[in-house]
Formats: structure tokens, C-alpha cells, sequence
């Protein structure tokens, strides 16, 4: 299973994006925890959101009010909808999911990650 994220692109302060992220491919687990994660340059990649299974949603300050995560179990993809985007929201952002599968043996947990989609907003 991967994670294939779409939506980047250019847009002009103020502007809106909605990056999607969907976990594609023959899967023996099951998606969890999914979230959205963004590195600026000359930056360390920080979290931007969260959300679990149940739609709980958590969100950093910097971006609470403007940026709405959600997901859709049916079709494991979680979505970022970005409102009111600021020149320092530019980024490459990254699609996060646990996923977990479960034999005989136990369960284990692997953090997949996406290859990444550039949001630059220009002022």
C-alpha cells in the first residue's frame, strides 16, 4: 500500500487549496490514525493535523480556523481543505497514515508516508 497525495500548486494569498491524500494498492491492514504534515525550506518538517478513525481532529495553532482535515474511511483518503492560505504556509506537504496489520502472530504498526506535494502561496 502507498500514499498518493494530489492538490498542490500555486495560489495567491488568501486563496484556497484542498490537497487529498489516498492509500492505494493491496493493503493486509487497516488505516488508522492519518494526518498531514508540511516542510518548509531551510525548515524541519512540523505537523499540521491529525485525525483518527472516529473523525477527531487536532490541528497546530498556526493553522486552526483556516485548515479543515478529514478523511473518508470508505475510500482511505484523508483531505486538507486550506482556507485564507498565507505566504508562510508555502511548503511541500506530506500525507501521514498508521496502518496496521494484524496476524496470527500479533499486530504491528507502519507510518506510511507520501512522496509530497509543493503548496506555494504567494503574497
Amino acid at each position: 500500500v502507498q500514499l498518493v497525495e494530489s492538490g498542490g500548486g500555486l495560489v495567491q494569498a488568501g486563496g484556497s487549496l484542498r490537497l487529498s491524500c489516498v492509500a492505494s494498492g493491496r493493503n493486509n491492514g487497516v488505516i488508522g490514525h492519518m494526518g498531514w504534515y508540511r516542510q518548509a525550506p531551510g525548515k524541519q518538517r512540523e505537523l499540521v493535523a491529525t485525525i483518527n478513525v472516529d473523525g477527531n481532529s487536532n490541528y497546530i495553532d498556526a493553522v486552526k480556523g483556516r485548515f479543515t482535515i478529514s478523511r473518508d474511511n470508505a475510500q482511505s483518503t484523508v483531505y486538507l481543505q486550506m482556507n485564507n492560505l498565507k505566504p508562510e504556509d508555502t511548503a511541500v506537504y506530506y500525507c501521514n497514515a498508521r496502518n496496521t496489520i494484524t496476524t496470527i502472530e500479533g499486530s504491528r504498526s507502519l507510518e506510511l508516508w507520501g512522496q509530497g506535494t509543493l503548496v506555494t502561496v504567494s503574497s
